[in-house]
Order: structure tokens, then sequence, then C-alpha cells
């Protein structure tokens, strides 16, 4: 588990504001009456997932602490700041002094106004240094220890805000107090046991910011923002102004940006959405996780990532050569393909660093086996809807059977076999009632059963001419290798 701590000290703020659209997305619901959290995964794979940025590497900026201190107007600051990048980048990122703050709702007051998790629909991408894209996601979480909220409930967002970051920024109003720290015991104890299971420290830098002259800057606080603060950056005191800009760059610069790692591999954005999945199960209960619980979450979410990825591979691969408006290929060289971007997709599960040793993943690669063996199975069935003889089969055997009824008829009659000519013209006649009630089956959709019993029987007519066809083919080749022409009735 790899995460940049900074602590940030703030001072509570007031007003109310209205998020706009883009906006704040819950990720994270709390059941505030039986104090239990249920995961949105429909809401956050929408974001995750998207497919210009599912792949990239992730950094989640997230900002936790106290109700009520000034975590989401933190987070607007760094909206602004990516934004602003976003557009080209300029030195005054923090825009007309007279333009109003927008992004996470944030207000003044007792109740709390971000309820667990929320993450910022709009997902950053930022080249670093060398060229490197990554994906920049901001992360709002609700509040601690307002007057509705357990100390499980404090403790559960913490702990899942600081899992599933890369960057934690721990909003105080005050000085470090032992009870701050005390929320780390938990996280830190699963830290020491993530380092005795991979022998690598769990976390990276713990950096501590805070602002200089705090009390001054807190008695403009008090006299800008309680009484007459207009939701405008020029209603803040000077000198807080000075700390955003010196923080916000430090915390977003592209060339500090800090991606997502565990056990030693960077996370993806899809990756991010199995570490949600896997998380929220533990704290289900009514007692806090057991650091092993924590550490074997974490294990099954950093397998199921590979996995994932490793399927996407496949799929991919799949897709470029036979998927879509791809022309109908051999099943025989869709086979060899298979084959080949299956074992690519296997090798890439397998060299991607797991946690769990073997015996644990191994488990994981047989559902990943299980999947590609599922995906290549639709993969066959939607290159064989494109082959037109296949999706006329059933009417060109019929077809083809009824014309040569019709001649053998005409033929026998000619040479006066007339009993063996009305036989034929009988069979003739069922075919093409045959013929017609299979496209009646095809057209309204009705007695599927007796339309199947057509396609089985005008299948296996096939295969026993494709069959009898082939036999007499590989005799002649042989007797041809030999050096014996295929012998006549005279000779026999």
């Amino acid at each position: 588990m790899f995460l940049k701590l900074i602590f940030f000290h703030n001072v509570n703020v007031g007003d109310a504001m209205e998020s706009g659209k883009p906006g704040p997305v819950q990720v994270v619901l709390v059941q505030k009456e039986q104090h239990s959290f249920e995961l949105e995964e429909k809401a956050l794979a929408s974001i995750l997932l998207q497919d210009h940025i599912r792949d990239l590497d992730v950094v989640v900026v997230s900002v936790a602490g106290a109700f009520r201190k000034g975590k989401s107007f933190i987070l607007d600051f760094m909206l602004r700041y990516l934004y602003s990048q976003k557009e080209g980048g300029h030195s005054n990122w923090l825009g007309d002094p007279e333009e109003p703050l927008t992004g996470f709702s944030w207000r003044g007051g007792s109740d709390p106004e971000t309820t667990g998790i929320q993450i910022w629909s709009d997902v950053f991408t930022v080249e670093k240094p060398g060229g490197k894209k990554v994906a920049v996601i901001l992360m709002d979480t609700q509040g601690a220890f307002d007057s509705q909220s357990t100390v499980k409930d404090c403790a559960t967002i913490f702990a899942l805000s600081t899992m599933t970051s890369s960057v934690q920024i721990y909003n105080l109003s005050q000085n470090i107090q032992e009870d701050d720290l005390q929320q780390l015991q938990l996280f830190t104890e699963y830290g020491r046991l993530a380092m005795d299971e991979i022998s690598q420290k769990p976390f990276q830098n713990l950096n501590v910011v805070s602002i200089e002259n705090l009390n001054f800057v807190r008695s403009h606080f008090y006299r800008c923002f309680l009484k007459s603060f207009r939701n405008c950056f020029s209603d803040i005191a000077g000198e807080f102004k000075e700390q955003l800009q010196a923080l916000i760059p430090y915390v977003l610069n592209p060339s500090k940006l800090m991606e997502k790692e565990i056990n030693g591999s960077k996370v993806t954005c899809r990756g991010l959405l199995e570490y949600f999945k896997a998380y929220i199960k533990i704290y289900q209960g009514e007692d806090l996780p057991h650091p092993k619980s924590m550490l074997q979450a974490t294990a099954e979410a950093n397998n199921l990532a590979a996995a994932a990825s490793a399927k996407d591979i496949y799929y991919n691969s799949m897709e470029k050569v036979c998927g879509g408006e791809k022309p109908y290929m051999s099943p025989d060289i869709l086979e060899e393909k298979h084959c080949e971007f299956r074992q690519l997709a296997l090798d890439q599960f397998k060299k991607t660093k797991k946690m769990g040793g073997k015996d644990f993943s191994f488990r994981y690669q047989q559902e990943l086996e299980a999947e590609i063996k599922e995906l290549y199975e639709n993969f066959c069935r939607h290159n064989g809807s494109k082959n037109v003889f296949s999706t006329l089969r059933t009417p060109a055997v019929l077809f083809t059977v009824i014309v040569i009824l019709y001649i053998a008829s005409g033929l026998t009659g000619f040479i006066g076999l007339e009993i063996v000519a009305q036989l034929f013209n009988c069979m003739v006649g069922l075919l093409l009632i045959a013929l017609l009630t299979w496209g009646y089956i095809r057209y309204s959709g009705q007695y599927r059963e007796l339309g199947g019993a057509i396609d089985f029987c005008a299948a296996y007519v096939l295969e026993q001419v494709s069959s009898h066809i082939g036999n007499s083919t590989q005799a002649a080749v042989r007797d041809a290798v030999v050096g014996r022409p295929p012998m006549d009735k005279k000779t026999q």
C-alpha cells in the first residue's frame, strides 16, 4: 500500500454553494441509521471505466479530516488549478477575485455537507515529465466527529479514503492532536502487516504542511467569513491566498504527482474500481475489520485487477481481428488467433506483481481462463453470424435438395420410371412446405422448436455430404501421393 499523507491546517468556512456540471458524484453512500456503507458501483464504474482513462495509472488526491473544517473548500481550489492547467496553464490560476467558488459543495453550520465519499466527475489527464499520461481524481470525504457519526463511521471513511488514495491531505484546524494520530493506528497496523507480507515499506512519504502565523490567519478568517463571506476569492485573507498558491501547485504539479501503488505496481483506473469493491466488503460488519482482513482484501483486489487487465488485453486483441464490422474469418484462423491472444493475456497476468503468493493467485488465473473461454465462444458466434451461407444454411440446403429432386423426377419420368418420379415429386412438395414453414417461423418467431428441428435436419444433411466429399478427396489425394490412379469399375 503506497500513500503520500499530507497534514494541512485549514479554517472553517461558511455559506452554501451550488455545484454545477460536471460535479461531485457519490461513490460511497452512508446509511446513517444503520451506520453502514454502500458502494455506488455503477456510478463509480461510469467514471473509472471511460475508454480514454481506464488503462491510465491513477493519481487519487483525497482530503479527509473533521467536519466543517474546509475539506471541500480546499478541493475547489484544486479544481481551479486543474482546469487552468487543462486550458493551457497560466500563473493566475486562482482566477478572477470576484468569481464565486464552484465545485464540491460546502457550507457552514453544525451538519456535515459531504456524507460518505464523493469524487469529481471529470477525470483530469495530466502529462508528467517524460511524456507519461496519468489520470488525476479528486476525492472528498465525509467530515469526521460530527454529532451523527460513530467512531466506527469516522474510522471507516478515513480508512477507505486512505486505502484508495495516493495523496491523502489530512485537514486540521489546529495543531496536530493525539486524537488525530489515533485515527492512523488501524491503517498503520495494516501497513505493518503489509510490510511483513511483501518485504517492502508500506508507505512512501509523510509530509506535514502547516500555515505560519496560523492564529493571525484564523482571526482574519473569522472576520471575513463568518459575517460577510460572499463566496468570492476576494473575501479571503491575503495570508491564506499565499498559502494556497504554494500548496495547490505543490500537490498537483505534474512532476510531483504520485500514482497509486500497491505491492510495487501502479494501479490503473480500472484497477481502482476493484479495490473499492474489495475494501467496501470488509467494512460491512458492526466492528472494524482486523488488519489481516484488510490485507486479504487488498490481495484479492490486486489479483482481480491483474485478471481484469489481462482479460482486456485478450478482448481488445480479438476485437481488432474479428469484432464489430470486421469481415468473416475462417474458424481455423480464428482459433489460431484465440490461442495466441490467450497466451498473451496469461503471460501478462503471470508477470504482474501480485499479493498472496502463487497458490493464492492460481484461483484467479483459473477464473481468467474461464472468462477467456467464454469470450472466445462469443467471438465464434459473432464471427459465424457474418457467414452469409451460415445465416442462410437451412434454406440453401432445402433449396439445393429440392432442385436435385426436381431434376431427378424429370429424368426418371423421361425414362419411364413414373413411380420413382412421383416419389421424388412428393419429396419436393414436402421440402417446399418445410422451406415455407421455416421462413414463417423466422419471420413470426413462433413454433421455434419446429424451426430448430428443421435447422437440425438441414445441418445433418450438410454434414453428411461434407463428410462424404471430404473422405473422397482424401482418398484421391492419398492415391495420387502413392502413384496409383483411382480405380474405376472396370479395374475392379
